[in-house]
């Protein structure tokens, strides 16, 4: 940027932040990528020399595993220390306690979303004075309402469909003037008044980030249009529409994510054997034996082996089709020696191990808990993996698979659509193998299609691999997702600042 406008990040969820913004503390709570996505932009951003700051709520019991007590004292050594505070830590006592992001009830999540709210906006705002606020997911959703009010540039960023709603009196009871910036939040019903609507008349959290916001991003093009398109049943019309409003206005877009640069095989430290483009072939072989070694598989470094890194969740990861078709894959590749390893928790967990149990398959078939250094193991030690996923904002997996030399077989869908073209060894192009039927038959499709790769010349399957590791950390980092957002940012200040709330 020309100039240096002050950006402030609001976020829920962050895995770390860097050491120089200004603080010691190991910040880091986590319920989901949101965190992950927070952290590496906030992080890029301060790298690319970005006035940047950061809002959160003040996770005492989650940060750095301290006490109540021992946290505040080392907090107030630190802001002691500081001479520029770029981490804003929002304080209540509604989340001093929590031991997660998200409890899991409503209402005590939307108790914390509304303390935490309602620090930004009485104290945090005035106290930072930012040119653009970038809001993320509905525990931010008031926010762009009141930026609207303050003429304030908001981007507000959709990472999970999930929402909340309340009521103006229940906000208010919260400390939150809604009165001063009412009509710029999206409710339920029409309002007629603010007096008519103030004790019955729901507000929806996201939509109303998207309703009020100055520019809407989703974590990935596809799943924008997507929505826009409404092909997701599951996404309420109140959402679809606005954010189509957004779009044709010109107002929304998709920007990926990004993985960390941690997963990188070459600089790995929870892999046994770190490597890279130019020794993967040897090196991986060697994960995969002590991998198989460790998860009780069958040692063997020339198994074809296929790994599932994420939830076990059939809403979403479409891990049902999985379990349909994981015994017909071992039977039909049995002379390839072709293993499968789950590294996941979710529904799906016991359905995974009956199935290699009943079967007699548990040195085929291992199904493990997550845990990061096993997860991280796994990539660095299988052929492919699995994201056959219903629906997916962005994913992250499929582009850490890339960057491993472990190719995904994904679902032609959101995020998956915008970062995995099918793998083509004849003219030397993709990265991976889609499938476009959501169904059992089309996830064996494509396993049959990662089996034909394997079958390859393991020289001319060598050299595939090299190019995609080489271009996945080329297309996936941190640098090309903050630049993004900058071209964004830039493009908000330029913006003319007009949008229409409730007609009255």
């Amino acid at each position: 940027m020309a100039t240096k406008p002050r950006i402030l990040i609001v976020t829920p969820e962050v895995t770390y932040l860097p050491e120089d913004m200004g603080s010691q503390a190991n910040y880091s709570a986590k319920a989901g990528g949101l965190a992950d996505v927070s952290a590496a932009l906030i992080s890029a951003l301060f790298d690319l020399r970005c006035d940047v700051h950061v809002a959160l709520p003040d996770y005492r019991s989650i940060f750095n595993g301290y006490t109540p007590d021992a946290y505040s004292r080392e907090i107030e050594k630190i802001r002691a220390r500081l001479k520029d505070e770029r981490i804003h830590l929002a304080a209540d006592r509604a989340f001093y306690y929590l031991d997660h992001v998200y409890s899991g009830y409503s209402e005590k999540d939307l108790k914390v979303s509304l303390a935490f709210q309602r620090e930004v906006m009485n104290n945090i705002i005035p106290r930072v004075n930012p040119d653009i606020i970038h809001c993320n997911d509905w525990m931010t959703g008031l926010i762009p309402a009141m930026a609207r009010q303050l003429g304030i540039p908001c981007l507000f960023t959709i990472h999970n469909i999930h929402t909340m709603t309340s009521t103006m009196a229940e906000i208010e009871d919260r400390g939150i003037d809604i009165a001063a910036f009412w009509k710029w939040l999206y409710f339920k019903t029409p309002p007629h008044n603010y007096e008519e609507s103030r004790d019955w008349n729901r507000i929806d959290f996201l939509s109303s980030g998207v309703f009020a916001s100055h520019y809407v991003n989703t974590v990935s093009p596809t799943f924008l249009s997507e929505i826009v398109d409404d092909r997701h049943p599951f996404v309420e019309k109140c959402l679809q529409a606005e954010l189509s409003n957004k779009f044709l206005a010109g107002c929304a877009t998709g920007i990926l994510n990004a993985p960390e640069p941690e997963f990188n095989p070459a600089v790995d430290e929870l892999i046994r054997h770190n490597y890279g483009p130019k020794n993967h072939k040897k090196i991986k072989k060697k994960n995969k034996v002590y991998l198989q070694q460790i998860v009780d598989l069958e040692v063997d470094e020339n198994a074809v082996l296929f790994f599932w890194p994420s939830r076990l969740d059939p809403v979403q990861k479409g891990c049902q089709l999985l379990a349909q078709i994981m015994y017909d894959m071992v039977a039909k590749y049995w002379d390839s020696k072709l293993q499968i390893i789950s590294v996941g928790d979710g529904e799906y967990f016991g359905h995974f191990q009956d199935i290699a149990r009943l079967h007699g398959l548990q040195n085929r078939i291992s199904v493990c808990h997550f845990n990061e250094s096993l997860s991280h193991q796994a990539f660095a030690a299988s052929d492919f993996l699995f994201m056959p996923s219903t629906f997916e904002p962005c994913g992250l997996p499929q582009m850490v698979g890339g960057i491993y030399g472990t190719l995904p077989i994904v679902h032609d869908t959101g995020g998956l659509h915008d970062t995995i073209r099918q793998l083509d060894s004849e003219n030397n192009q993709g990265n991976g193998f889609l499938f476009n039927v959501h169904d059992a038959g089309g996830l064996f499709w494509a396993v049959d299609r990662a089996m034909d790769f394997h079958f390859l010349d393991p020289d001319e399957k060598e050299q595939h691999l090299k190019r995609i590791m080489i271009d996945s950390v080329l297309e996936f980092n941190h640098t090309n997702c903050a630049e993004q957002y900058i071209i964004l940012y830039e493009k908000m200040l330029q913006r003319p600042f007009i949008v229409r709330p409730w007609n009255f």
